[in-house]
């Protein structure tokens, strides 16, 4: 059981209880839920509402990326839950 904290609410969670959203390291790309074989800096956000439109809100998910984060993203988040 591997366990990674949210960058918004800062909950230790089960990995497979959390989004991953990974920026590729070879096109800074962001992937919401890539495969083992995207390697990059990766964020976590809880699987509700509340987390992922703060993570938005206060730019926390760019800041813990170190990348530019597309505003489409929040809504293919919101279409995950």
């Amino acid at each position: 059981m591997t366990e990674r904290r949210c960058v918004s609410c800062w909950q230790i969670k089960d990995r497979s209880e959390l989004i991953k959203i990974t920026a590729d390291c070879t096109n800074g790309k962001l992937i919401v839920n890539p495969d083992s074989v995207t390697f990059g800096r990766s964020a976590y956000l809880c699987y509700n509402k509340s987390c992922i439109e703060s993570a938005f809100k206060k730019n926390k998910l760019g800041k813990h990326l170190k990348a530019p984060v597309p505003n489409e993203l929040k809504g293919q988040l919101l279409n995950e839950l």
